[in-house]
């Protein structure tokens, strides 16, 4: 298994980071911050922590493509339950760890996996 570094969004379940770091991955979560600091903050301390985003928010999608800000990898989880984010994340982690440190952008739904390799 790859360790991956990762910033969990503050939309994510705090317990999705005990999952994770029993899983061996190094992770920080927004929600630990005294204040929310914003999207554009968020996606630019994880490119600049080289770590993979991990949100519920389709917008660092949009940061990403249409605006072109730089990333270290996007995982955006689509209708689970707040106790499947931590499982489903190391699950897209471990399995699509090579395209994310490419910065792909991946959404992940209940039926289908979508990746959006760096153009």
């Amino acid at each position: 298994m790859k360790q991956s570094k990762v910033l969990l969004d503050s939309c994510i379940w705090s317990g999705a980071k005990k999952v994770l770091i029993d899983a061996g991955h190094d992770v920080v979560w927004v929600g630990d911050s005294p204040k929310d600091p914003g999207d554009d903050a968020i996606i630019r301390l994880a490119f600049n922590e080289k770590r993979i985003l991990i949100t519920l928010d389709k917008d660092f999608g949009e940061l990403a493509i249409f605006r072109n800000e730089p990333h270290c990898g996007i995982i955006r989880i689509v209708d689970h339950s707040a106790t499947e984010l931590g499982r489903v994340s190391n699950r897209v982690l471990e399995k699509y760890f090579s395209e994310l440190i490419n910065a792909a952008i991946i959404t992940v739904d209940r039926h289908k996996i979508r990746i959006r390799m760096k153009e």
